[in-house]
Parts: C-alpha cells; sequence; structure tokens
C-alpha cells in the first residue's frame, strides 16, 4: 500500500534526524497504521491492513472526496475535484513540507515522490522537479527550500527546533493555564 510506504519514508526521516540530533522530540510520530490503531481503536471494524482501516473505520464513515459532474459523450461523470483543500492545502503545506525535510536530510522518498509528482499534475503545478523540490509552484508552499534552505543544520538552528527554551516555554504556559483560574467579570 502506498500510504503504508509513505509512512515508511517518513519514519526514515525521523530515524535520521533523531540520529543526528538525538534530543529532538519526535516521540508522538509513528508509523500510520500504529497511529489509526492509537487513536481509533475499537472503531475500526477491520484491523488487517491500512486500507481495512481507512474503510472500515467508524470515524471516517460518510465522509468522501468532493467530485465534479462532467459530461462525457452525453452522459453525466464525476470526476475528484483536484481543487478541493486535500490538494490545494494538505499537499503544499503538509507532504511538500515532509518531502522537504527528508531532501534537507538526505532521505529516499521515491513513493513520496510519486504521489506528489501525480497530485502536481492533477493540479498543474509544479513542486518536484529532477527529484527535487525546485518547481515554479515552491512559493507557495511551506517547504524549506521555499525559504532558501539548503542544509539541514541551519534549517534545524534558525526554528530552534533544538532549543529547550520553546519546549520550557510551552510547558510553562500551559502550566500557568492548569493552575490559573479565571471567572469572567460580571
Amino acid at each position: 500500500e502506498k500510504l503504508s510506504k509513505i509512512s515508511d519514508e517518513v519514519l526514515e526521516i525521523k530515524r535520521v534526524l533523531l540520529e543526528k540530533y538525538p534530543s529532538l522530540h519526535l516521540h508522538s510520530l509513528h508509523h500510520v497504521s500504529e497511529w489509526m490503531l492509537r487513536s481509533y481503536g475499537d472503531d475500526i471494524g477491520d484491523k488487517t491492513s491500512i486500507y481495512t482501516m481507512l474503510r472500515t473505520n467508524k470515524g471516517y464513515r460518510g465522509l468522501t472526496h468532493p467530485m465534479r459532474e462532467v459530461q462525457v459523450e452525453g452522459q453525466t461523470k464525476y470526476l475528484p475535484n483536484f481543487r478541493y483543500r486535500y490538494f490545494t492545502e494538505d499537499l503544499p503545506m503538509g507532504l511538500i513540507v515532509t518531502r522537504g525535510i527528508a531532501e534537507l536530510a538526505g532521505v529516499k522518498t521515491p513513493h513520496m515522490d510519486d504521489v506528489i509528482l501525480w497530485c502536481q499534475e492533477m493540479l498543474g503545478k509544479e513542486y518536484l522537479v529532477d527529484g527535487e523540490l525546485k518547481g515554479k509552484d515552491l512559493e507557495h508552499t511551506r517547504a524549506p527550500q521555499r525559504y532558501g534552505f539548503k542544509n539541514l543544520d541551519s534549517f534545524m538552528d534558525v526554528n530552534h527546533y533544538l532549543d529547550d527554551a520553546p519546549t520550557k516555554a510551552v510547558e510553562n504556559h500551559v502550566s500557568s493555564l492548569a493552575t490559573k483560574v479565571e471567572t469572567p467579570s460580571q
């Protein structure tokens, strides 16, 4: 299954990042099948594969991909709406970002690349060119390459991913919210 293979690639990115930056907090990053089991548990009817978990998950019941009506040889047919957010948002703000980090980390992502190439063709966009994120539409993504990052160390440093300060600040903020009780003024 393509989704499982992409998830394997994401876990390889995690492995490489942790090898280089052992203090990085990636403990919540799991294979998609493990995530689905943890998140949905008994709401999944058939846990045999990712495909069956998606098909039998009560949480996904009723969800469909938006379609658009087209006429083909006088008959009404339906095609996926490739302008829907699954493509227009999730690709440039999600998968492309992950692919950009993989590129900086030197992790090959052939399955992710297959999906990106197919999606960009359906959208009429160009992100991935000759195996690199350097397409004309990269400026509409959040990929590290859009911001000029060429190496992993500078990307990690500039974004403070290795600092303890942001983590401690968030922990302190959450703690203060948990202990602070405010009553609305009347």
